[in-house]
């Protein structure tokens, strides 16, 4: 019995097709293996496939297709038998060959098309792994998982040691999820004039969150600053500690009304902390964005 074709299911498929294949393949060896669970040769060719392409990896990446499961593929590639394999290269179908070869030809193929793999292809792999790694990492922590985005680096920064950016992603995590000694452990292998946002960044979050004060402690400040609005200090030690507790606003809000009572309070203190807060949430931040259009109204009023 055919099975019925799903369109919300067909228009994800080809988009990760896309994604697999087409935009994989301009960095990289892909083979697209088109298969189904009733073919016998399928199960031949398939697991050799499979060892083969790990042997090269990162220079090569397979791609099965089910051809039962994705028919608009199917047809588009006009599958007649299987299994089928395409080879793509820079976003296209470079070579292909249908039914099952012995595992010498296998090899054999895959190595020619091999030869014709730009020289930096290893290097263009493994940025697009670091990058897909780092996005699921910032994910994890924008939902709370601060433990799992750093176990998500982890691993990485051990294999790249000499990578400060990765080392400044890694650290941001840590801070974010309260591991500050790991955290400063983990930055003080990475030179002190490391240019890296990311360390620039988990620099600045650190020493934020280094102040951060017991809950009976921030009680107190916020009573200080209720009793004595105009207490410019009081204040300031409240925007420090609610800025270590990650509440932006809260903190942005009393150093800015200390920047439009005295801007030059304390030599610019309240200043230097706002800077400091930009550093550490990344001057592209849409908050630090917003605060800073904030901090220039009243700095050039």
């Amino acid at each position: 019995m055919a099975s019925i074709p799903n369109p919300a299911a067909e228009k994800a498929n080809l988009e990760a097709f896309r994604r697999d294949v087409i935009d994989a393949s301009r960095s990289m060896l892909v083979l697209v293996d088109f298969w189904a669970e009733w073919c016998g040769p399928c199960k031949t060719l398939g697991p050799m496939l499979e060892k083969l392409v790990a042997a090269r990896a990162p220079k090569v990446a397979l791609v099965k297709i089910d051809v039962d499961k994705n028919q608009a593929l199917a047809a588009q590639f006009r599958i007649q038998s299987i299994p089928t394999v395409y080879a793509f290269l820079d976003g296209r179908p470079v070579d292909g060959f249908q039914g099952a070869l012995a595992e010498r030809e296998l090899a054999q193929f895959i190595d020619r098309l091999l030869a014709g793999v730009p020289a930096n292809a290893d290097e263009a792999a493994l940025e697009e792994q670091i990058a897909q790694l780092l996005a699921a990492a910032q994910a994890a922590s924008a939902a709370g998982e601060h433990d799992d985005a750093a176990a998500m680096l982890a691993a990485l920064v051990q294999e790249l040691p000499e990578r400060s950016d990765l080392i400044g992603h890694y650290a941001l995590m840590l801070v974010a999820g309260g591991k500050l000694d790991a955290a400063q452990s983990a930055l003080a292998v990475v030179p002190a004039d490391a240019k890296d946002e990311s360390v620039a960044r988990a620099r600045a979050a650190l020493a934020l969150a280094a102040s951060a004060p017991a809950p009976d402690e921030l009680a107190e400040l916020v009573a200080a600053v209720d009793g004595a609005p105009d207490d410019h200090a009081a204040r300031f030690d409240l925007a420090g500690a609610l800025a270590a507790r990650g509440d932006r606003d809260a903190a942005a809000a009393h150093l800015l009304a200390i920047i439009k009572a005295d801007r030059t309070w304390n030599e610019g203190a309240a200043r230097e902390k706002l800077l400091t807060m930009f550093e550490a949430a990344g001057l592209a931040d849409p908050w630090s964005v917003k605060t800073r259009a904030a901090l220039r109204a009243i700095w050039f009023s």
